[in-house]
């Protein structure tokens, strides 16, 4: 007869093995201590969330009486409170029915949240909370996460809210040098009474960030009104400075004045709406003009207090300057300055021909491509929301002027310094010299070029040229034997010199007279 063997799979041999390690857990008594501990706080926490439930009611009241007092400004702040007051009531009472579906689970179908009889049940929590049917522990922690997300929402004071996140934060927790999840660390292996505790303080986090949410709201209902002992007249214009073909816009308001009782407002006797004055500008020049506002007293007579302004209207201008020259170079980056006066920034645009033109923050890049065809730059700024051409420069595009070759060295004090011929040259510092170099530094330019080959030429006592090639930038070994021959007073010339720059051209540069010292 064959032998009958039956192959677990690997899950069913981890329920087996947790199932051993359930049943040697039951052996283990939780002290009866911890769990009246646990008991006390969680009868604590339901006396303060009583209190604290209170104390919003008292808040929320408030907000009912003013906004049946004064529908026009405390309306929209009830309801925002209302708003809170019932997501949080569907959230605690959330929490409420776990409490009971944990206490049932583990004391029967009479089970009693406030009179648990197996407080020490350590699976009914992980049943309810953790089973993967039904996720209770997930669906909570969402709804956690939403709901501090809301409260959060409404609260602009930043100390108030990083408090708030912290207190109904669901972030994973790292025990025993593993991560586990928010809902994992709070139900699994946790005494009946233990969860039941948890929740009650999950409950008081709730009621806590809902009073400060009412608490802010309250502050609100007062927000918009100014409490001074003077009223004063402004005028508020978007621009004292105008463009000719734009339009003028200001606002001329009373200080502190209150929302639900405007003040008539007359400009070269003519009543203006809205505390919004404007006109079309078709000439430039200074323009004064005055008014006055007169604002209804208590005893029905009529304040008046006047105001006066100006506004200048100028002809359409940019200023367009080339940083570096007054004519651009093709085949380099070219900065770029544009401003128009009046305009922001980034309300102004510009365009270039023969070539490309792009914004580098506050500044501008133009880059020609063609020798000796000009280069036209466009300006145009939004103006009242159309865009408005008030500049065009045209710039000459000229070849980069041939750099200069020089013989790069340090001095005593290791700076890095260029030796340009004509002069008693250290046949020392000559000897350490690896190679030439050709840049253009003159002030305004400061561009390198890469040299791509170059001639020495030595003289003999007969008078005879000697020449030696280096095809690169470096001295050749031939031409550093000649150099350590060399007496002092001694020259030669570094000629066909051939260097390429940035624009790609390769050109020839003037022969480096070096005189040893």
């Amino acid at each position: 007869m064959a032998e009958n063997i039956t192959r677990l799979s690997p899950r069913q041999k981890m329920i087996n093995l947790m199932y051993i390690v359930l049943t040697a857990m039951l052996a283990l008594n939780v002290s009866s201590d911890v769990l009246d501990g646990f008991t006390q706080v969680e009868e604590g926490l339901n006396r303060t969330n009583e209190n604290i439930e209170q104390r919003n009611l008292a808040i929320y009241r408030t907000l009912e009486e003013f906004a049946q007092k004064n529908p026009q400004k405390g309306q929209v702040w009830y309801d925002k409170a209302t708003e809170v007051r019932q997501i949080t009531a569907k959230l605690y009472q959330y929490i409420d029915s776990l409490k009971t579906l944990i206490v049932v689970e583990a004391d029967g179908p009479d089970g009693d949240v406030n009179n648990i009889q197996r407080r020490d049940d350590l699976e009914a929590a992980a049943f309810i909370m953790l089973s993967p049917t039904n996720k209770r522990g997930v669906v909570l922690r969402k709804s956690v996460d939403d709901y501090r997300n809301y409260i959060t929402s409404i609260i602009a004071d930043t100390v108030k809210r990083a408090n708030i996140n912290e207190i109904l934060s669901t972030e994973s927790v790292v025990s025993n040098g593993a991560k586990q999840s928010w809902e994992n660390s709070k139900f699994e292996s946790q005494p009946v009474v233990a969860a039941i505790t948890l929740l009650a303080k999950l409950q008081n986090d709730l009621r806590y960030a809902e009073g400060e949410a009412l608490a802010y709201l309250l502050t609100n209902v007062d927000a918009s009104d100014v409490r001074v002992n003077q009223l004063s007249a402004f005028v508020i214009p978007d621009s004292r400075i105008v463009m000719r073909g734009g339009r003028y816009s200001a606002r001329v308001v009373l200080a502190a004045i209150d929302t639900t009782q405007r003040p008539n407002i007359f400009i070269g006797g003519r009543q203006i709406t809205n505390g919004l004055y404007e006109l079309n500008c078709g000439s430039t020049g200074v323009f004064d003009y005055s008014g006055y506002l007169e604002v209804p007293r208590g005893d029905g007579t009529m304040a008046r207090h006047d105001f006066k302004s100006s506004y200048t209207v100028i002809e359409p201008a940019a200023t367009v300057s080339a940083t570096m020259m007054n004519v651009l170079y093709a085949g380099i980056d070219n900065p770029i300055s544009i401003s128009v006066p009046g305009i922001p920034t980034s309300q102004v645009n510009a365009s270039m021909t023969n070539g490309s033109l792009t914004r580098s923050g506050d500044a501008w890049v133009a880059r020609p491509t063609t020798v000796g065809s000009d280069a036209v730059i466009t300006v145009t700024a939004t103006v009242d929301g159309r865009s408005q051409t008030v500049n065009t420069t045209t710039f000459r595009v000229r070849k980069l002027p041939n750099p200069t070759p020089f013989i790069a060295y340090k001095d005593d004090k290791g700076n890095t310094d260029k030796y340009l011929g004509g002069k008693p040259f250290s046949k020392a510092l000559l000897l350490q010299a690896p190679g030439i170099g050709a840049a253009i530094d003159d002030g305004l330019l400061n561009i390198s070029f890469t040299v791509l080959s170059f001639e020495t030429v030595f003289f003999d006592s007969m008078g005879n040229a000697i020449p030696e090639v280096s095809n690169g930038v470096n001295f050749s070994q031939r031409q550093k034997d000649q150099f350590k021959r060399l007496s002092r007073g001694k020259r030669f010339y570094i000629s066909r010199i051939k260097a390429k720059g940035p624009d790609g051209i390769t050109r020839d540069l003037s022969p480096l007279e070096v005189i040893v010292n």
